[in-house]
Parts: structure tokens; C-alpha cells; sequence
């Protein structure tokens, strides 16, 4: 048995993570320490003060432990993986697990083109970004390609000889020396949109130049593209052809919303990002400014929980090291709003991982201050915005489980929820299902399906009795990963039943030593739920209450996903043949028997020499459908 107190005094002095562990082995949450020894211990002194939301956790904390690392930043970034990994409920939690989108230039290829990516990787390419807008990026790919005629086409073209700088003709089809297989461009070459390089028809030379152009105006020198568009629709226009001008001003338009994202410009050519924190109650947004080559570039906005009685340093140290653990591109500087305890730490980790020095500025005064105050009121503009749709979504979920654990006396206990159901048609492959919700939300990943083996007919309770148990036994196997659903156990079960099915699952869990609530939920006669079942008494509910719409989504969940796995069990049945229970005849093979003869009693019949000569059949294969048939009880067709 875990002792708490003899486990402090065996602490060493050293850096580490330390991991807390409740009742049913959950990790609650993750902390790095210089010293585990002084840091875990203050968790347990009676004079601590820390906050309600720290003190909660305490009070669930059942167990722990830890991992000594070499230095305090081995500790960070250790403590970033597990935070990621486990999602732990009592850490502060970076709601979005975004990855910016980038433009690659595959500078490498002899001719080459312009990709979206959401990767940046040390492959000798060429990056633009990052960007917040996968539409922008698209948009700009599309634009540069159209006026600078970069191929799209994924063929390898590894040489060039140019026959014509004009479109091909008939008669010179034979004399061009293609790169590859086809012998005509492609539909881009005859929309003037790609100078073809796959036939020959633009030196490599003359293709660099167009492709270092089209890397000048992602760069953001666009003066000069600007100008001679301008310069084509005057022309055209005053040559009367207008749709020709309507094309290149719809280009100019194009290029002013993919360059009006840079408005704001700084002497310093640095890459820096603008970090602005906004906090109301249990939720925060972190708004974030990206500044490139001395160009606003984008910005976005990142959802915070957890946060209700963290400092605002604590929450920016949280968002940092949540945020850049997965961030591929690192910027040189952050400029935050407020110093934090670790900065040193996380500011050493992201210099390592983006192998130069990042820096952190808190600006008091200038354009970097003027920055921050403008990214802070967008953070409160958005958390205004989603104030209300925040509430209500924080209402049908974790609200909804608040109203639970008041009607049912659990208050503070109720997190993870599972609930069963069977299906069948009149006993015929039964099946059950189990769905689980976390915090009031469906946790899809969790749910499992089961396969009724050793019952027969009709019997929901017996069928409700080997799921249950097959369920909670595989959760007391050793060894289980954090990613099996069945290593974790649920706060409470609920069944889609009343006393029956509840008494039927508490024998099971009594049987296996396994301590977790059972609720049953009441049907009336027109089999809507009029209350729950719990401990023997049954609790009305209100059916207006967000805890009724939970109780009415966990149910529907549960019938759903029976349901849909029992229709799956039924169509694999119907196309089932009872030559798949031959050995050695598989799909390709039943199917060539059928196709040769008129029916199965003509396959029963056939002799082996002609089953043999049968397309993908050989000797044994015949042998062994002969060999079936004739140890088959006969039949008795009268």
C-alpha cells in the first residue's frame, strides 16, 4: 500500500517531474521541480496555501510519482510531453492543438514548384510562414503559380531541351524531345498558366528566374509585379479588351489580400511573436501576433481552461511551453506582458530547439508595447465574442455533470462516465457497446464494442453480465498502456435500465472487487426517462435541465453506436458463405467456383479432377472442398 508520508521522506533533492495519481490511477497532474524533494512536499504540509483548484486536487491524490532529469531543463521538456500525452485535468490546458501552415519552395528540383506544408523540415527547402490561414496560403500558391507560370505537376523532371518558345504546332510535335511520357503539355500550358517545362518548352534558366521572382513577392516585394499588372490593364483596357484587363485587376485584388496581412512594419527585420493574455473566470485566450521580417503576418487567437485561480505569469508559462513544444517554426522573440518564474528555463529549451537564441521582451514604452496593448484588446474582443457560446457549451458539458453530481450526492467526484447497451433481433448475434464521456463530452477513442460469446437467445441480463465482466476484468490485467480505454475506471456507470440491469452490473463489479457507482435510468411507459435509479432509490429529474440532455445524449450514444455495430455484424453475415468455411478457399477462389458452376449442390457434387481445373484452383484446394462436403451431415430436404 502507497504510504504518502514515507514516500515524501524517500524524495531526492534533485530536479525531476512528479506525477499525481488518484483512486483509479489517473494521472491528475504533472509539475517539474528543481528539487522534488522541497516542491512535492509542499503539496502535503498542513501550513501549505495554494490555490481551491490545487487544494481539489490534493484532496484526490492517492498516489504519486517521479522521474529525476540531469538539469531543470531536461525537466521542462519533459514535463511538456507529459502534460501533452496524459492531458491531465487539474494542469492548465491549451484547448487548440493547431499546427501553422507554411509555403515550401523545393528550391532542390530542378524545376521547382511551390507546396503547401504543415511541416517544417531541415530538407535544404526553402520556407515561407508560418500562416494562420490555410485559405491565405492556398490563395497565395495559387497566385504566384498563375502569374509567374510555376508548374503544379508532381512529375520528376530532371533535364530540358527547348525546341520552341511557342506553343507547340502538329508539325513540330515530332521534332520536340520530351521530358517524360506524354506528347502534349498539359491543360495549364494551353491556359498560358505554365510554361511547360515537362516538354521542353523553357530552359531550366529561364524557370529559375521566373521561380526567384515568385520568391521575391512571398518575400513581400510586390512594388513591381504591382506595377506592370497596372501597366497590362491600362493597355488592355484602352485596347477594348476588357476581359483581359478584368483579369489582371481580379490579380491586383489578389495580391492586396494576400500582402494586407503585412501592414504593420518595423525597422528590425527580427521574427518575434506578440504574446497577449485575456481571463475571464475559468477560461483565458491567449492572443498571438505574428511578426515576420519586421511584418505583421497573421495573428491567432488560442482557448486556455484550468485558469481560475492561476496568476497571470503561470498561465503565460503554461501557454509557452504547451504552445512551442509543437510548434516547428520558433521566432527569436516572445514579448509577453509579464515575467515569469521559470522564463530562464523555457527561454534555454526553445533556444536549443530552434538552435539559435530566443529571447523575451516585456516592452514598457514604444511600438512593441503599442503591439501588446493592441493584441490584448483583440484577446478580450474574442473572449467577449465567445462569452456566451463558452457558457453554453461549459453549461451542456461539465455543467451538465455538475447537476448530476448535486442530484446524486457526488459532488466534486464525477468525471468519466460509461455507459452499456445490447443489441440484438430476437437473440440473433448479439452485440453490446460501451460508450464513455469525459467532463460531459463523448470520448470517442474510448468507446468498445463486444461480441456476445456464451450466450444464446434472447437474454439481455446474461448478455449484460459477460460484457460487464469481460470490461472490468481486462481493466485488473498488469501492464495496461494509458491509451487503453479499459485501464481507466469510470466515476460511475450508468445503465439503460432501471433496477434489473443496475443489480446485474453491481453483482459483477461485487464479484471482481471493484468499487464504482451504478445509476440506472428510468423509463416511463412511453420509454422516455423520467429519473434515475441510484442506490436503491429512485431520484426524479428535471427534464428541462442540462443534466436531463446529457442523461438523454448518453443514452442516445449508447443505442447509436449498439446499434450501428449489430448492423455491421448483420451485413458480414448475409454475404457469409459456407464455402469460407474451407479451408484454403478464400474470396477470389469462392468467387470462381460460383462463376463455374450453377449452384453450391453442383460445387458438393463436382468431382475433384473437375473442381481442379476451375481458374486459381489447384489439386489441394479440390481436394479440400471434396474433403468438406463429404463430412457433412446430409441433409434431409423432404
Amino acid at each position: 500500500m502507497f504510504d504518502i508520508q514515507d514516500e515524501l521522506k524517500k524524495l531526492p533533492a534533485k530536479p525531476g517531474v512528479y506525477l499525481m495519481h488518484d483512486k483509479s490511477d489517473e494521472i491528475i497532474y504533472v509539475g517539474k521541480a528543481i528539487s522534488l524533494k522541497n516542491r512535492v512536499r509542499q503539496y502535503f504540509q498542513e501550513s501549505r496555501q495554494v490555490t481551491p483548484k490545487i487544494e481539489k486536487m490534493i484532496s484526490r491524490i492517492a498516489w504519486f510519482e517521479y522521474i529525476v532529469t540531469d538539469s531543470e531543463l531536461e525537466a521542462l521538456v519533459l514535463e511538456c510531453n507529459l502534460i501533452k500525452e496524459h492531458a491531465p485535468r487539474y494542469n492548465t490546458m491549451l484547448k487548440d492543438g493547431k499546427t501553422y501552415p507554411y509555403i515550401k519552395a523545393t528550391i532542390q528540383e530542378p524545376f521547382p514548384r511551390l507546396l503547401f506544408s504543415r511541416q517544417l523540415k531541415r530538407d535544404g527547402n526553402k520556407y515561407f510562414g508560418p500562416f494562420t490561414s490555410a485559405g491565405a496560403i492556398r490563395e497565395a500558391i495559387e497566385l504566384v503559380n498563375r502569374i509567374y507560370h510555376l508548374r503544379t505537376c508532381n512529375r520528376k523532371i530532371s533535364g530540358t531541351k527547348v525546341v520552341s518558345a511557342e506553343p507547340p504546332t502538329v508539325s513540330d510535335a515530332t521534332s520536340r524531345t520530351p521530358l517524360d511520357a506524354k506528347n502534349r503539355p498539359c491543360l495549364y500550358y494551353e491556359m498560358g498558366q505554365c510554361d511547360a517545362p515537362c516538354q521542353g518548352m523553357i530552359s531550366e534558366e529561364d524557370y529559375r528566374l521566373n521561380f526567384e521572382q515568385a520568391l521575391r513577392f512571398l518575400q513581400g516585394d510586390t512594388a513591381e509585379i504591382r506595377h506592370e499588372l497596372e501597366a497590362r490593364m491600362k493597355a488592355a483596357s484602352e485596347q477594348m479588351a476588357f476581359e483581359e484587363a478584368a483579369i489582371y485587376r481580379d490579380q491586383l485584388e489578389s495580391i492586396r489580400r494576400v500582402t494586407e496581412r503585412q501592414k504593420i512594419t518595423s525597422g528590425e527585420q527580427e521574427d518575434r511573436d506578440i504574446l497577449a493574455l485575456a481571463r475571464s473566470g475559468n477560461e483565458a485566450v491567449m492572443q498571438v501576433f505574428f511578426i515576420r521580417n519586421g511584418k505583421l503576418l497573421g495573428r491567432e487567437h488560442y482557448y486556455l481552461t484550468g485558469v481560475e485561480f492561476e496568476k497571470d505569469e503561470d498561465v503565460i508559462s503554461s501557454f509557452i511551453k504547451q504552445n512551442y513544444a509543437g510548434t516547428p517554426y520558433l521566432p527569436g522573440e516572445l514579448v509577453t506582458e509579464k515575467e515569469f518564474s521559470d522564463s530562464e528555463a523555457i527561454l534555454n529549451w526553445l533556444s536549443e530547439k530552434r538552435g539559435k537564441r530566443v529571447k523575451m521582451t516585456i516592452p514598457r514604452r514604444g511600438q512593441k508595447e503599442r503591439l501588446l496593448e493592441l493584441a490584448k484588446k483583440n484577446a478580450y474582443l474574442v473572449l467577449n465574442q465567445d462569452a456566451d457560446k463558452l457558457k453554453a457549451e461549459r453549461a451542456r458539458t461539465r455543467g451538465a455533470m455538475d447537476e448530476l453530481e448535486e442530484l446524486l450526492g457526488m459532488e466534486g467526484q464525477l468525471h468519466r462516465v460509461e455507459s452499456y447497451d445490447i443489441s440484438h433481433i430476437n437473440g440473433f448475434e448479439t452485440v453490446g457497446s460501451m460508450v464513455v464521456f469525459d467532463e460531459g463530452k463523448a470520448k470517442k477513442n474510448d468507446y468498445r464494442k463486444f461480441r456476445i460469446r456464451s450466450v444464446t437467445g434472447p437474454d439481455d441480463y446474461g448478455s449484460m453480465d459477460e460484457m460487464l465482466t469481460r470490461r472490468f476484468e481486462h481493466s485488473k490485467k498488469e501492464g495496461l498502456s494509458e491509451a487503453d480505454s479499459f485501464a481507466h475506471l469510470p466515476d460511475i456507470i450508468f445503465m439503460d435500465g432501471g433496477k434489473g440491469q443496475v443489480h446485474i452490473c453491481e453483482e459483477v463489479l461485487a464479484r471482481l472487487a471493484i468499487d464504482v457507482p451504478v445509476c440506472g435510468m428510468v423509463k416511463d411507459d412511453h420509454h422516455r426517462t423520467r429519473g434515475l435509479y441510484f442506490r436503491d432509490v429512485e431520484i426524479p429529474i428535471d427534464t428541462h435541465s442540462e443534466g436531463f440532455h446529457l442523461i438523454t445524449r448518453i443514452q442516445d450514444e449508447t443505442h447509436r453506436f449498439a446499434i450501428e455495430y449489430h448492423k455491421q455484424i448483420r451485413s458480414k453475415g448475409q454475404t457469409h458463405s459456407i464455402l469460407d468455411e474451407i479451408p484454403g478457399i478464400g474470396p477470389k477462389r469462392r468467387l470462381a467456383l460460383m462463376r463455374s458452376f450453377e449452384s453450391l449442390d453442383a460445387i458438393r457434387q463436382a468431382t475433384e479432377d473437375e473442381l481442379a481445373k476451375v481458374e486459381g484452383m489447384d489439386r489441394k484446394a479440390a481436394h479440400a472442398v471434396v474433403t468438406f462436403f463429404e463430412n457433412q451431415t446430409p441433409r434431409n430436404d423432404s
